[in-house]
């Protein structure tokens, strides 16, 4: 695996985490789902996975296995529902739509128009995780 490539540091930015029962499991199927790319992983010694870093476009997330620590974190599972979403920004919405579906994602809303000019969808991870996808940048005018 290529050492990572180091990010520059912006106040503001924001890199989102999660955490998983099957990081490796998670791993691949976020690779063939969204066409995300490990940029790290690190073994936690015991075959698992400690700490990894996707990245997607110019963007990128963080995630690990499962563990009890002082973060608390549970999966949707274990929480009896999920607690929070991401949002990806994508340029063509319906290619990832297909791409998701085919990899297996679980629709939680199918894809539809905005009134605010954004193509979007959501679907759920093989552990819960919520994902919402669609062509609007929060925080622009651009839709």
């Amino acid at each position: 695996m290529p050492a990572p490539v180091p990010a520059r540091a912006v106040p503001g930015d924001i890199v989102p985490f999660l955490r998983y029962a099957d990081p490796r499991a998670a791993i691949d199927w976020l690779e063939r789902a969204f066409g995300f790319a490990p940029i790290l992983v690190v073994d936690d010694g015991a075959g698992g996975v400690a700490h990894a870093e996707l990245r997607l476009g110019s963007s990128a997330i963080m995630l690990g296995g499962l563990k009890d620590d002082s973060l608390g974190m549970v999966s949707p599972a274990e929480a009896g529902g999920v607690t929070q979403g991401i949002y990806v920004v994508v340029q063509d919405a319906e290619a990832l739509w297909v791409k998701a579906r085919t990899a297996g994602a679980r629709v939680a809303v199918n894809i539809y128009d905005t009134p605010y000019g954004s193509r979007e969808f959501a679907v759920r991870d093989p552990e819960g995780h919520l994902w919402s996808v669609g062509t609007y940048r929060a925080g622009s005018s651009e839709g």
